[in-house]
């Protein structure tokens, strides 16, 4: 079993909506941080050395998986689409940072702000994550993160060819997912999950 979707797109983009359609799609497992048990301060061993910039084994690591989305994967993205040269790059975008940035501010990152306090003793992975992505320790700013959501999406569109890039956008649904990979249409609705509402 190998990869055939690398998934590139950044949290808030509908990957876990991805996660359930590509499971669908190729029967099989795809990767998400939710499934990770610890997450999403805490994402094991192997994630904290990946983060850390460490040796390691993404074959293995991905072992019986079919697809890969959302963080910490597609943080390393380009690791990936080398790696499984024969999988797809989806990109899943919103319609613009703003957009982005506003899902992000009314989910997840109240909840990396946890981790910020003093006294906090729950795991630093998510911190490492967002100081990654954008660049530096002081990310939580809405133009720096704003900055970043375009400087990862423009990253991914110019290393990756277009006959290999999948640009999907929240509510386009099966069509351009189902081209890409050459599948039929599946017979029933996309599965919508993980809204902004389902945080309230």
């Amino acid at each position: 079993m190998t990869l055939r979707v690398v998934g590139a797109g950044l949290p808030r983009t509908g990957t876990a909506s991805l996660k359930e359609a590509l499971e669908l799609l190729l029967g099989g497992k795809c990767h998400h941080m939710r499934e990770l048990p610890g997450h999403p301060f805490d994402l094991g061993e192997v994630w904290s050395h990946a983060l850390a910039s460490q040796t390691t084994d993404w074959e293995q690591l991905f072992a019986g998986y079919v697809a890969t989305v959302d963080w910490p994967a597609s943080l390393f993205w380009q690791e990936l689409s080398t790696i499984y040269p024969n999988a797809i790059v989806l990109l899943s975008v919103r319609s613009s940072a703003e957009v982005w940035w506003q899902s992000a501010e009314s989910t997840i990152l109240p909840v990396a702000r946890q981790s910020l306090a003093i006294d906090w003793s729950g795991g630093p992975d998510f911190l490492t994550l967002l100081e990654k992505f954008a660049g530096t320790s002081h990310w939580d700013d809405p133009a720096t993160l704003m900055n970043a959501y375009e400087r990862h999406n423009a990253s991914v569109r110019a290393t990756i060819s277009s006959d290999r890039l999948l640009e999907w956008q929240v509510g386009e649904g099966w069509a351009p997912i189902c081209h890409a990979l050459g599948l039929p249409i599946p017979n029933q609705p996309f599965p919508w999950t993980n809204r902004r509402g389902d945080w309230s």
